[in-house]
């Protein structure tokens, strides 16, 4: 096959190369050396925020395609070094500082931001549902996509077979469930799912699931969660799966017969929205979602400038007129973090 493969890079090479704008593309290219670093593009280049500031500083068209680029780069620069920050004691410091950037612009930057500072630390998944729900009260949005994308990772590893990501991502949903960002339904569907052709695994999966979010489900759906135990029960009568899994789901009685005791929906200093105020999505297992991927890239903005100052009266909205002056100093702190 390798001959093949000459064969069509060849015919590849020989057509007029397309100017695609993707940041991660310019990244490869730069990389691998095609493109000089010099090309004018911060694609793969590391960037000190300083000399960003001052690249931005020194660009005369605010309207230019230059400058918007290094702004999207800034942007995802600060939202990034925000949500890698985040814990339970700073958490309404961050809310704000998030707040002050444009995560309208940069709705999929924060949502691909927090999706992966939770995939890489799974316990931590109660803090960015936590940070999320107060955004999702002023943008929902922001929080629907977060909700779709998650369904989305959980179906793919679902049908991989990919424990790890799995039971990493159901951490998420329970999180987003408690919070009453996502509707409960979802969750008595993932559990239908998984306990439908029981494996070690994915009794597994639903141990830990139940375990984060049953407090939750016990209040607003308690026959759903008696659906989901006896469906338990039967799996611990039939016998079929591995000790150490049964052994999780007696753990589990144990767990609802304590009320969830150790695993409330929500800790006090995570209660940061009123139920009345958020904003709950109903989003199911087996439709079809717009993941609007095309917003994860940089685009020209012809309406660039209109639009930055439509987010400022919304930031002042949200945040109170004082909200400007703040929003200069934030960008010292951050270059101490990036090292």
């Amino acid at each position: 096959g390798g001959r093949e493969e000459g064969g069509e890079k060849g015919a590849a090479e020989a057509r007029p190369r397309k100017v695609i704008e993707d940041p991660y593309e310019t990244a490869a290219k730069t990389a691998s050396g095609v493109v000089a670093s010099g090309a004018g593009k911060t694609g793969g280049l590391y960037m000190p925020p300083y000399k960003l500031a001052q690249m931005m500083s020194g660009v005369d068209d605010k309207a230019s395609a230059q400058y918007q680029r290094m702004t999207w780069e800034a942007l995802k620069k600060a939202i990034n070094g925000l949500v890698n920050k985040v814990n339970v004691s700073n958490i309404k410091a961050i809310v704000v500082d998030l707040l002050k950037q444009n995560v309208i612009r940069g709705r999929a930057l924060l949502v691909r931001s927090l999706m992966k500072a939770q995939g890489a630390s799974p316990n931590f998944s109660r803090i960015y549902a936590a940070l999320l729900a107060v955004i999702n009260t002023k943008m929902p949005e922001i929080g629907e996509l977060l909700v779709k994308r998650a369904v989305n990772q959980f179906n793919r590893a679902y049908r991989r077979h990919d424990k790890v990501v799995c039971n990493g991502v159901v951490k998420l949903i329970a999180a987003l469930v408690n919070q009453q960002l996502v509707h409960e339904l979802l969750a008595l569907q993932l559990c239908i799912l998984l306990l439908e052709t029981p494996t070690d695994d994915s009794v597994e999966t639903v141990v830990t699931f139940v375990t984060e979010c049953g407090a939750a489900l016990a209040e607003v759906s308690p026959q759903a969660l008696n659906s989901i135990f006896e469906r338990l029960r039967s799996i611990l009568h039939e016998g079929a799966i591995d000790k150490r899994v049964q052994y999780m789901i007696e753990g589990l009685y144990a767990v609802r017969k304590s009320n969830f005791a150790d695993y409330p929906a929500v800790l006090p200093e995570l209660d940061l929205v009123e139920a009345e105020d958020q904003i709950t999505h109903e989003v199911s297992l087996d439709e079809q979602l717009d993941l609007e991927e095309t917003l994860d890239y940089f685009t020209f903005d012809p309406d660039f400038e209109a639009n930055e100052a439509a987010y400022v009266r919304v930031r002042r909205e949200i945040l109170g007129d004082d909200s400007d002056s703040e929003s200069g100093d934030d960008d010292d702190d951050d270059d101490d973090d990036d090292d």
